[in-house]
């Protein structure tokens, strides 16, 4: 199954949700389940399928192969790479706290702007825009406390 790598940023305050961290090189299937399942890890430990590399002058980088995820299972079980399976991955395996902050149940939170190559999203098709090598999205969280 064909991997594809992409960067993601989060600014605005939204990577203090994801570890500190603001860049993130990540690896997924070309091929991924339609429903947006994530496979969750049986423990609370780095599940086995997930490669964690980090240095002082890179980005963190990720690469995922879901568990379980057969894409010859048949028509309607899989789909390509997508910006709103991104999000659910994002949630279950990336993020770090407060997912109420990122995630209102299925959709992004209002006041998260999403940009796909320095483009609105909006103008890219939102959630259903396909995820192409060497892409770059960037979350910025548009809300502020107070």
């Amino acid at each position: 199954m064909s991997t594809i790598t992409f960067k993601v940023e989060f600014g605005g305050g939204l990577e203090l949700l994801f570890g500190n961290e603001r860049a993130h090189s990540i690896s997924l299937p070309s091929l991924v389940p339609s429903d947006n399942s994530i496979a969750l890890p049986s423990s609370l430990s780095t599940p086995k399928s997930r490669t964690l590399t980090k240095s002082d002058d890179a980005p963190a980088s990720y690469q995922e192969t879901p568990d379980g995820l057969n894409p010859s299972q048949g028509e309607g079980k899989t789909k390509q790479l997508d910006i709103q399976y991104l999000t659910f991955h994002l949630r279950a395996r990336v993020l770090r706290e407060r997912p109420e902050l990122f995630m209102d149940g299925d959709n992004l939170r209002p006041g998260v702007l999403v940009l796909i190559n320095d483009t609105d999203w909006e103008l890219e098709g939102e959630e259903r825009y396909q995820i192409h090598d060497g892409d770059e999205i960037v979350f910025i969280s548009t809300l502020h406390g107070g």
